[in-house]
Parts: C-alpha cells; sequence; structure tokens
C-alpha cells in the first residue's frame, strides 16, 4: 500500500472521536435544556458549568482536527 493510502486512512481515523464529541454535546445541553426547564432559578450556576463542560469538550474535538491535519500535510 502506498504511504499516501496510508496517511488519508490514518487521518479519517483520527477524526473518529468527532463522532464522540457529537453525541456529546448534543446530550450536554439537552441535559441543560431540560435541568434549566426543571428549576430557573440555578439558570446562572448550570449555564457557567455547562459552558465550561461544552469547551472541554469541544477541546478534544480540537485536539483530533489537529492530529489530523498534522498526519495529513505533516
Amino acid at each position: 500500500m502506498e504511504i499516501a493510502g496510508m496517511t488519508k486512512i490514518a487521518a479519517a481515523i483520527a477524526v473518529l472521536p468527532l463522532f464522540g464529541v457529537g453525541i456529546a454535546l448534543g446530550n450536554l445541553f439537552s441535559t441543560l435544556i431540560s435541568s434549566i426547564a426543571r428549576n430557573p432559578s440555578v439558570k446562572d450556576e448550570l449555564f457557567s458549568r455547562g459552558i465550561l463542560a461544552f469547551a472541554l469538550t469541544e477541546s478534544i474535538a480540537l485536539f483530533a482536527l489537529i492530529v489530523s491535519l498534522l498526519i495529513l500535510f505533516g
């Protein structure tokens, strides 16, 4: 197998965590909306923690994308 083909396969495998990130973000925001709907008085505290969780989860996606691009063009 050629090196170019193997790098494309490796780059595609490196972005597989994006599926998990998408599922996690959907679960995070659906739970956040549900929690705020049940108890609106804690909206500020839940929203700040939700944004922190969003940032940490999204960082995994950015790391996977950077690794994929490094494999592809490095």
